[in-house]
């Protein structure tokens, strides 16, 4: 799996993508503050994070719930900062997005 993150300005424009996290075929790690640390850096107001299922399978786990809104809880709380959406993708184009499901 791969982590991604876009960072967005207050306008919601795209600063930047970038792959922030790499794992196995079944897992990554995901550390919040290293998503806090870069937000800072590009001075971002918002993130979209996504992420692929190799799998074919775009239903959230429960880990994918709990690292989102661990992100969530971080960001909004330490530096007010936004996630807008969590985007699952699946090989074939298949994607879920935790926002439409009420996961945000």
């Amino acid at each position: 799996e791969a982590f991604y993150v876009v960072f967005l300005s207050g306008r919601n424009q795209v600063i930047a993508t970038e792959k922030m996290f790499e794992g196995t075929l079944t897992s990554s790690a995901v550390y919040p503050r290293e998503i806090v640390k870069r937000v800072l850096e590009l001075n971002a107001a918002a993130v979209i994070l996504a992420h692929n299922h190799p799998s074919g399978n775009t239903n959230p786990s429960s880990d994918d719930r709990a690292i989102t809104q661990k992100i969530v809880t971080a960001l909004r709380e330490s530096i007010e900062a936004a996630v807008h959406d969590h985007i699952i993708l699946t090989p074939g184009g298949g994607h879920t997005s935790m926002a439409d499901l009420g996961l945000l």
